[in-house]
């Protein structure tokens, strides 16, 4: 995992529900999470793994647990949820298309929607190839597994995403992993690598735990030299970082030299699904070879016509991204001045990460601030770096000046009352 601050949460020890296991029961593998989480809810706090939202108000208030909250853990960094235009296209398509496409996007499934879609893809991206896939996690899924396969070898920060671990893993590459946002590292693994060897790298813009930029200027340098394909994951930057909202890479001036961009449309864009666009000449064939492409159904018609309608307005939303970034810079300095222990030194992103001591405090924290009326994410290991507990805060466009200082004064108060702060 990263280099970051190392704070493994106290152990439980597991009763069990079940008596002893049978011999050969394939549960056994998750005893340790179930005696965590058996632990953590022993403790009296609410499960913060199983919060259901009665009613959605707007991007950034919601009815939870019967309690108006205001939301700040969805990752709707652009507020298009509920954008008319957003809507009334969605209600368009599912008058004219009906409910699904009930096939495969090489067979039925492609409506004039998804090409619509893809269409915006390229103009949004200034790019020629744009392939739409049912979610973000199938299309690194399925470009990383279809282009690095047996006998290649895919370089991936040791912090990734579940999803580029697991295209890595259907694939069957040799996957070498590199130290978290090191270039030195990057190129000293580059360099072992045989010379005749295909080889992918897969870098993220924002990583989505502690909300850091990666250093793609410096890293896609290093990656040309050696002559490996880059891949990056925009899905925590598009529509927000860059000039025209299309991520790190447009922000560190390396588009250009960026073979594959892989995002998703479940975070900026407001809706579901994933995307991959690239320039590269035969790009085209993915859409015959690419398991995770082929032997699924296509998103519904309503789906792509959100999304289509969504991607066409973000590249017009500068003024949401001023705003969004002075929210981030807010909101960031004023949890650091209260004392909070931050992910980063500086606001990168619209996530901020508080970091909490362990489990147990982070649980109590999340309680604390949902009880105040505020949603956010407690994320635990294996899922964060370094064995931490952590709040994640994910900013809205649509936060008003007003909430992020309510959001404050609520992080102030409950940090106080559960002895954080």
């Amino acid at each position: 995992m990263s280099e970051g601050i190392s704070q493994p949460d106290a152990p439980v020890e597991y009763a069990g529900n079940q008596g002893a296991r049978a011999k050969g029961d394939l549960f056994a593998k998750f005893d340790e999470l179930i005696a965590m989480r058996e632990g953590l809810l022993a403790s009296g706090v609410e499960d913060p793994f199983n919060l259901v939202m009665e009613k959605v108000l707007s991007p950034t208030r919601a009815m939870c647990n019967g309690r108006e909250t205001i939301l700040l853990g969805t990752y709707n960094y652009m507020g298009m949820t509920f954008d008319e235009d957003v809507i009334a296209a969605g209600k368009q398509a599912l008058e004219e298309f009906g409910s699904g496409t009930t096939g495969s996007r090489v067979l039925n499934g492609t409506y004039q929607g998804h090409r619509e879609c893809e269409d915006a893809l390229k103009e949004f991206y200034g790019m020629d190839h744009a392939m739409v896939f049912s979610t973000g996690y199938q299309a690194n899924l399925g470009i990383i597994s279809t282009i690095a396969g047996k006998g290649d070898y895919v370089v991936i920060d040791i912090d990734s995403h579940a999803s580029i671990y697991d295209g890595c893993a259907m694939g069957r590459a040799e996957i070498v992993p590199f130290r978290h946002n090191d270039v030195e590292a990057l190129e000293k693994r580059l360099k072992r690598i045989p010379a005749d060897a295909g080889v992918l790298v897969v870098l993220e813009g924002v990583y989505s735990m502690l909300g850091d930029v990666a250093p793609l200027k410096e890293m896609v340098r290093v990656c040309k030299e050696a002559g490996a394909m880059v891949l990056v994951d925009e899905a925590h930057s598009m529509g927000f970082i860059g000039e025209n909202g299309r991520g790190v890479a447009e922000e560190q001036g390396v588009m250009d030299d960026v073979d594959f961009v892989i995002g998703t449309f479940s975070k900026s864009v407001g809706t579901v699904g994933g995307f991959c666009v690239s320039n590269h000449p035969d790009f085209e064939i993915l859409r015959l070879v690419c398991r995770p492409y082929v032997f699924t159904a296509s998103l519904p018609p309503s789906v792509v016509a959100t999304a289509a309608t969504s991607i066409r307005k973000l590249m017009h939303g500068s003024n949401k991204r001023a705003h969004l970034w002075e929210n981030s810079r807010r909101l960031h300095g004023g949890l650091k001045d209260l004392g909070f222990q931050l992910g980063t030194e500086t606001p990168q992103s619209a996530i901020i990460a508080v970091i909490m001591p362990d489990l147990t405090k982070g649980a109590q924290m999340w309680e604390a601030l949902l009880k105040e009326g505020l949603y956010v994410n407690l994320a635990r290991p294996p899922a964060t770096p370094a064995n931490m507990t952590l709040l994640r805060c994910s900013l809205c466009a649509e936060h008003s000046d007003e909430e992020v200082g309510t959001i404050l004064q609520m992080f102030e108060r409950a940090g106080k009352a559960v002895g954080i702060i």
